[in-house]
């Protein structure tokens, strides 16, 4: 098809902008009739500009950027135009996207381990775009996917250019996924939520690789987030938007200073703040510290053994540490540090090989499921993500209602009475008992995990990385209701978490794991405020801050931190 007149004078007036929208409306067919997604976007991106596209889940920031590589799902329907080098996307079919996407303009998706192909090397998925959209033999194709992988700071590229995804770390993988990206260098990057699972340490990284490619390739990136943060980081221009329409759009530097509208403003204030509303800011010392000990591990150690040959691996080493009644302990550090090994120790979800972990004063060493079992209604864990630990073919009344049939011998009445009370305890409609867990938001799936994990009234309860994937204003209702019920039920809480903001508001205690090694410990004001250890001072300045300016100052710090170590 060819470019209509309209179409070619757009680009003649577009001059520097990449990426134009004009009145889009989008619209999504379903049964009880169209939804309205999207209502009369106006934006435009241009060449070397970083745009960040912020709101919360189902604000309609993902399905309109993603209207500039023609993706849409089938049941809807964008009215409008979408402007790619003066290319309206909205009227290009087939063969003609295909032609665009990659070389034009190309999309870094959220979750890297489902963007990839398991089966295939990430070398060969590269060279997939490179060979489709040039006539290249298959040498010079894997000698471009190579400098793509060396370009994105991928050691060893020569080497690892033959290596399959699950080789890969969480950091390394969306790495993968930009040199993908950027193979064909695209005048576009389209980022959706390209930091939101990863540790602060390696979302600084890759925040600071795309500030790199934009500055060395002139790369103007569209980068979709609910992390304020990460917008102060990178961002030069905001646009926020709210059920489906742009509510305000500035400079980064005057939307944060000066936001205007009432929305903009309570994004801004649910952002979590380290210092500000500490859980241990007026503690002295180790509160509960004369409290029963529920958990105490001593040179706690965990060894995975290797398969079909290979090496093992030592995910915790030499660890004590101990959980009082009543406290929040919050345990910080990157993935792989060993955080989840040992909430999973205490729960005797993961055997222990070396050292002491007494739990409610039963010995770890000596496990046996059937001894541990009657200890395990005492016991309840929040996993990272609902959706996944959540049975799909049972209602949410029926997940939350497992540990009372596994535990309690409670007829149907009173099974349903108590989730009632459970959904009640967690601001949930006792009417959501009757949905499954896809009928509900990230949010209300995640107070109903809550609800499940508190059902048999647990002496201590192992939260793992319970709000990481929720929107900040959601992920601020998660945590003050966690916050409410652990001061009324009194229960202690293990709090696993990479987010230190976070953990500064819930935890009186803090321990900080480096590579399976506790480094440093105690009250959670004193160590997040004063950090003794070089990486625990990483961790904490890599935590992007919803300030531009101070945003700035602590890159400098990342640096001078980075060049410190040795």
């Amino acid at each position: 098809m060819k470019q209509s007149s309209t179409d070619t004078r757009r680009a003649q007036d577009a001059g520097a902008d990449v990426l134009r929208i004009e009145g889009l409306n989008i619209d999504f067919v379903t049964d009880a009739g169209a939804v309205p997604a999207v209502r009369g976007v106006d934006l435009e991106v241009k060449a070397g500009e970083i745009l960040a596209i912020v709101g919360e889940s189902g604000s309609g920031k993902s399905v309109t950027a993603r209207t500039a590589l023609g993706i849409l799902a089938e049941n809807g329907a964008a009215h409008g135009g979408v402007y790619l080098n003066g290319k309206n996307m909205l009227t290009l079919h087939g063969s003609q996207l295909r032609a665009v996407r990659g070389r034009d303009v190309a999309m870094v998706f959220q979750e890297p381990s489902t963007a990839l192909n398991p089966v295939f090397t990430v070398g060969w998925q590269i060279m997939e775009g490179i060979r489709t959209h040039n006539k290249v033999s298959k040498k010079e194709a894997k000698a471009r996917a190579i400098e793509a992988m060396r370009q994105v700071g991928i050691p060893d590229p020569e080497q690892r250019v033959n290596y399959y995804p699950h080789q890969f770390s969480g950091g390394q993988k969306q790495r993968v996924v930009i040199a993908a990206a950027l193979a064909l260098k695209p005048k576009l990057i389209v980022a959706d939520e390209p930091t939101t699972a990863l540790d602060v340490t390696v979302q600084a990284e890759i925040l600071s690789l795309l500030r790199e490619l934009r500055g060395e390739l002139g790369t103007a990136i569209v980068i979709i987030t609910h992390n304020m943060g990460v917008v102060a980081d990178i961002a030069d221009r905001v646009v926020v938007m709210n059920q489906g329409q742009i509510v305000e759009q500035a400079p980064a530097l005057e939307l944060f200073e000066r936001p205007q509208e009432d929305y903009t403003k309570s994004l801004l204030a649910a952002v979590p703040h380290l210092g500000r509303d500490s859980a241990s800011e007026h503690l002295a010392q180790r509160p509960h510290e004369d409290a029963q000990v529920l958990v105490e591990a001593t040179g706690l150690g965990v060894h995975f053994p290797g398969r079909l040959g290979a090496p093992g691996f030592t995910a915790v080493k030499d660890v004590d540490l101990k959980i009082h009644a009543g406290e929040v302990y919050g345990l910080v550090g990157e993935s792989g540090s060993g955080k989840t090994t040992i909430g999973r120790s205490i729960a005797g979800l993961n055997r222990i090989t070396s050292g002491s972990l007494k739990v409610l004063g039963y010995e770890m060493a000596q496990f046996k499921e059937r001894s541990f079992k009657p200890l395990r209604e005492q016991i309840g864990f929040v996993f990272q993500d609902p959706a996944a630990s959540f049975n799909p073919h049972l209602t949410v009344g029926e997940c939350v209602a497992e540990p009372l049939a596994v535990h309690r011998d409670l007829n149907p009445a009173q099974s349903r009475a108590k989730v009632a009370q459970l959904l009640e305890a967690v601001q949930l409609p006792a009417g959501f008992a009757q949905r499954y867990p896809h009928e509900l938001s990230g949010g209300q799936r995640q107070r109903a995990s809550l609800a499940r994990a508190l059902a048999l009234d647990p002496k201590l309860l192992i939260a793992d990385e319970p709000t990481s994937a929720l929107d900040v204003s959601v992920q601020a209702k998660v945590l003050e209701l966690f916050r409410e019920l652990q001061n009324e039920l009194g229960f202690a809480a293990l709090f696993v978490s990479h987010d230190l903001a976070v953990v500064d508001q819930l935890a009186t205690w803090v321990g900080v794991l480096y590579r399976g090694s506790l480094i440093e410990e105690g009250l959670g004001s004193k160590v997040l405020a004063n950090p003794q250890h070089s990486y625990t001072q990483r961790l904490i300045a890599s935590l992007p801050v919803p300030d531009p300016r101070e945003q700035a100052q602590r890159r400098k710090l990342i640096e001078e931190l980075n060049q410190a170590q040795p």
